[in-house]
């Protein structure tokens, strides 16, 4: 008796203790369950935390920058107007920096759509001034849009904020998106360890009956599963966290390629990865917290 009470804790975490789960190493359907799922929580992981970087970048970017357009067939006066507006939008406290766009760098802009062989003078375009302004200043754009409206009425102001407004709510939607689809997942996880928990207890129930009768506790019990479950569920993280990282490299290369100033601000600093870097974890540890409890709920109903 004294051999399965007082040292029965010894006993199962020896070898003979550990082979009360008679699957080989990593040979069950959990670990590689585990793996799959680990794989979608990281890549819709990294998707919200890709897409929160960016709309913070594009936020932080976007939001203090406007586009002053003078729309004037006359072009002595409207050239007058747009060096008026240069002078004024520079004299603004808050401007970081104030920038004419030539109409050489405009008729290049229009090239695509109206071809390549118009030249700058067969059609009148307005002239554009992108005005930035410093981190915090606020009012800055509302101070701008005063100024231009008392030297021209045909000059038109655009907050770059304003277009993007649509872009935003779509990122947000995707980041929470993103955020329900790794619960989901961790969940899915959860269930399928405690599927796995429910299996093995039910196949090893004449062997758990002979160790409470030696003395064993539903402690020392849940200990065993517990360890086991951790070692797939930690195997099957690092798995998908590997297949995931494999595939996050690839799409990143191929938007560095695409050169879109836009789309290349997606992407993940070192930060993020050291929070993909925690999932395995918490996936492991969630899945000791599942088994521990299932486990001992289980015995508990059955004594």
């Amino acid at each position: 008796m004294a051999l399965f009470g007082r040292g029965s804790g010894n006993w199962l975490t020896s070898a003979a203790g550990r082979r009360l789960l008679p699957e080989g190493w990593l040979s069950g359907p959990m670990p590689w369950v585990i793996a799959i799922m680990m794989f979608l929580m990281v890549l819709a992981a990294a998707a919200g935390l890709a897409l929160g970087f960016a709309a913070r970048g594009l936020d932080s970017h976007m939001s203090s920058q406007i586009t002053i357009q003078i729309v004037d067939a006359d072009q002595p006066r409207r050239d007058a107007t747009a060096d008026k507006i240069v002078a004024a939008a520079s004299a603004l406290p808050g401007v970081a920096s104030v920038r004419r766009i030539g109409d050489r760098e405009i008729a290049e802009l229009l090239q695509p759509w109206l071809g390549a062989g118009l030249a700058e003078n067969d059609l009148p375009v307005p002239a554009m001034i992108d005005v930035a302004f410093l981190p915090g200043s606020e009012g800055g754009i509302a101070a701008a849009e005063a100024a231009v409206r008392a030297i021209s009425t045909r000059a038109r102001v655009d907050a770059h904020a304003q277009w993007l407004a649509p872009l935003a709510g779509l990122i947000a939607s995707l980041r929470w998106l993103a955020g329900v689809l790794v619960l989901l997942m961790a969940a899915a996880a959860a269930f399928t360890v405690v599927l796995a928990a429910r299996s093995a207890l039910n196949t090893h129930q004449a062997t758990i009956d002979v160790m409470h009768h030696l003395g064993s506790s539903d402690a020392q019990i849940a200990q065993l599963f517990q360890r086991r479950i951790a070692t797939d569920a930690l195997f099957g993280g690092l798995v998908g966290l590997a297949m995931a990282s494999l595939v996050i490299f690839a799409v990143g290369d191929r938007i560095t390629r695409v050169g879109s100033d836009l789309i290349g601000s997606v992407e993940l600093p070192f930060a993020a990865w050291g929070i993909l870097a925690m999932l395995p974890l918490a996936g492991t540890l969630l899945a000791m917290i599942a088994a521990r409890l299932t486990i001992v709920m289980a015995l508990r109903r059955r004594l």
